[in-house]
């Protein structure tokens, strides 16, 4: 059975495991900075696990005040044995979940070679804003920066 929960400290180590199997050829965060991330308060860290076992982890953080929030997508990352399940699709719903509640536009950077990712963010109401020069290192990959509306903007703008 899969289901989507938060994620605690004690994941923090097999997020790495498969930041690291993910991420190879840029900078995976070590176990330090997931235990960081998932404890701050700001922050919103969801895990997907398949009979027990973490296969994907999501997270967001929520920033401002009433009134005034947005929210910034860290990180979606999906064990490749899970690929294509659905599983990132339901986890970034679940934290566009999050920043809906808030009524917060939401925003991310993807390598502009990610042109699943990119399908995926744009097919909820994600749209480009600009482009970060090597944002990814230590390749220099550059990404594209994205916004999404807050929540019944994202219909006026379908219409």
């Amino acid at each position: 059975m899969t289901t989507i929960e938060p994620l605690t400290v004690d994941d923090a180590p097999r997020c790495a495991e498969m930041e690291r199997a993910i991420f190879v050829d840029e900078s995976p965060w070590p176990v330090e900075a997931f235990v960081a991330e998932i404890g701050a308060p700001t922050n919103r860290y969801l895990g997907v696990r398949d009979d027990g076992v973490l296969v994907a982890y999501a997270g967001i953080s929520v920033l401002g005040r009433v009134g005034g929030y947005e929210c910034e997508i860290h990180t979606i990352a999906v064990d490749p044995s899970q690929r294509g399940s659905g599983i990132g699709r339901a986890l970034l719903r679940a934290l566009l979940d999050v920043a809906d509640d808030k009524h917060a536009e939401t925003f991310l950077e993807v390598r502009t070679d990610n042109d699943p990712a990119i399908a995926l963010y744009e097919s909820v109401g994600f749209v480009r804003l600009g482009l970060r020069k090597g944002y990814y290192q230590p390749l220099g990959a550059d990404a594209y920066t994205m916004r999404r509306p807050p929540f019944g903007a994202v219909e006026e703008v379908a219409r």
